[in-house]
């Protein structure tokens, strides 16, 4: 069972984010329930990656002096898996707004989907969505988009390693990503679609991979705080 001093020394906390969840509330539960395990004020705790409150998956969570440790943790290759759904598009590129147009589908083949995804390997060129966090003069981007004004978004270069085909079951198109920092899966969804001719959202994502660490070690904030209070 690890001491208020190994806390303070720092830790490396690998937490399987729940659906729903902010990243910022999954931080502020943990700090809370380290203050009151161990009856102090105030220890520094902060994540190295944010994940949408309708993805799940690995948050890597350091303590104390490892919150030194987070630019070395976000700047490392992650690695997703979820799902596209073809033949409709939502502003938010996902299941937080709902679809507004849609398309047709009978051309997709599952050869032209495997075929697809090689024009999304190496060094791209990405939108990333209205719908976020990036700020802009001062505002978050997702503030401009719910007020309903128009802002210019300028594309980044990212890098995706690995985009394959997992399972496709109609027009629901399970996927594997290896991407570095910066990539919005959200985006590459959008884009994906478009590059079908169908356009397309994300139902499902789940982040597996930050560098070597694995969600398979990862501990649901449950079982964390269990382990907390020994």
């Amino acid at each position: 069972m690890k001491t208020l001093e190994d806390y303070q020394a720092g830790q490396v906390l690998l937490i399987d984010k729940p659906l729903h969840w902010t990243s910022f509330q999954a931080v502020n539960k943990l700090r809370w329930e380290i203050r009151q395990a161990f009856n102090i004020k105030k220890i520094k705790v902060g994540h190295a990656g944010t994940l949408d409150p309708l993805a799940t998956g690995l948050l890597v969570i350091c303590t104390g002096k490892m919150t030194k440790q987070i630019d070395t943790f976000q700047g490392q290759i992650k690695e997703y898996t979820g799902t596209i759904v073809l033949g409709g598009t939502t502003p938010s590129f996902d299941l937080e707004t709902e679809i507004n147009e849609t398309y047709p589908t009978a051309h997709i083949t599952p050869e032209l989907i495997h075929e697809t995804t090689k024009q999304f390997i190496g060094d791209i060129e990405q939108y990333p969505p209205v719908f976020s966090a990036i700020k802009k003069d001062g505002k978050r981007l997702y503030e401009f988009a719910r007020a309903g004004e128009d802002v210019e978004i300028k594309p980044r270069t990212i890098h995706i390693a690995a985009f394959e085909i997992t399972n496709i079951i109609e027009n629901n198109v399970e996927f594997r990503v290896v991407c570095s920092k910066g990539t919005y899966i959200r985006s590459l969804a959008n884009d994906f679609g478009k590059a079908l001719g169908s356009g397309g959202h994300l139902s499902v994502l789940r982040r597996t991979k930050i560098g070597d660490f694995n969600v398979d070690n990862a501990l649901s904030p449950e079982q964390f705080i269990a382990q907390l209070k020994g």
